[in-house]
């Protein structure tokens, strides 16, 4: 696969599509490589017009890894917030949203629409507002805008989700095959897709550090609550009315503050892309995207 060198790192990107198509960058969450912009969700979209690109974000699958930044002193950037001061982290959202800047400037993409879910909807609405002119509309699925008050996730689900994880295969295939399925929704989970899906990401890139130093990213800038009103593209919000991570809060804050912004709830839907919501989801991005075909 090609790479974009941005920030003086690498990232890992993949395209579905014809390049002539209206160009759509998709931006993954919190520790998920690319792979979790499933081949049937791309190839979808793609049948809908769109040049797809799909990339690892950095910290994570073939992108570079920050092994020399070490890992993340969570006290002390609870503390510095404490404190009114800006914490230390080894890079920040920012640093991210820069990161998807520099996979269209490598395919030479002036403009492109933009779709990211959970962590990679808050790089997309940083994105946003840091590079307007770089956006033909945004949706946003499942995420937030780190604002402290808004519902927090369920503890017993926080206290299962990032315990330490097996370094060995398959029972890190296994450990991850449970988590996914207490976040899936009210929808039967399948737990062959997702041991098919857990098994293809371990061997393609096992690197569980990177997720620490993202996490660590999400604390900057912080709360983006304030600024996302400056976002003028035509904006989609979905979010998942028993999503157990971001609550369905945030992601009517996230449409409220918006100009313009549409939003759709989706029934079942917990912090996940079950198959029976993709072609529900493909049509209403397809829907906002036409908004703006320049």
């Amino acid at each position: 696969m090609p790479k974009a060198n941005e920030n003086n790192i690498e990232i890992e990107y993949e395209t579905i599509g014809d390049p002539i198509s209206k160009p759509l960058l998709l931006i993954a969450g919190l520790g998920s490589q690319l792979l979790a912009w499933s081949d049937e969700m791309c190839e979808n979209l793609a049948n809908h017009g769109f040049f797809v690109i799909r990339f690892d974000n950095r910290d994570i699958g073939l992108s570079t890894k920050f092994e020399d930044a070490g890992m993340p002193n969570f006290v002390e950037i609870k503390a510095a917030y404490t404190r009114g001061e800006i914490p230390e982290v080894p890079y920040t959202l920012e640093d991210m949203a820069s990161d998807a800047i520099g996979v269209l400037d490598a395919l030479n993409i002036d403009k492109a629409h933009i779709c990211g879910a959970s962590m990679g909807g808050m790089i997309a609405q940083v994105l946003a507002y840091k590079h307007p002119s770089r956006v033909l509309s945004l949706t946003l699925i499942m995420s937030t805008t780190g604002n402290p008050d808004l519902p927090q996730a369920k503890p017993e689900i926080m206290a299962q989700f990032f315990a330490p994880v097996p370094s060995e295969r398959e029972p890190y295939i296994e450990e991850m095959v449970k988590r996914d399925s207490l976040i899936y929704g009210t929808y039967t989970y399948d737990e062959k897709h997702g041991r098919e899906y857990r098994t293809k990401e371990y061997d393609r890139s096992y690197y569980p550090e990177g997720i620490a130093r993202q996490l660590a990213a999400m604390a900057v800038p912080g709360n983006i609550k304030p600024k996302i009103s400056a976002i003028k593209v035509p904006t989609l919000v979905i979010h998942g009315n028993v999503d157990p991570f971001n609550s369905i809060e945030a992601g009517k804050e996230i449409a409220a503050m918006i100009p313009g912004a549409e939003l759709l709830i989706l029934d079942g839907m917990g912090h996940s892309f079950p198959r029976e919501v993709i072609p529900q989801i493909v049509n209403a991005l397809v829907e906002n995207c036409n908004k703006n075909n320049n």
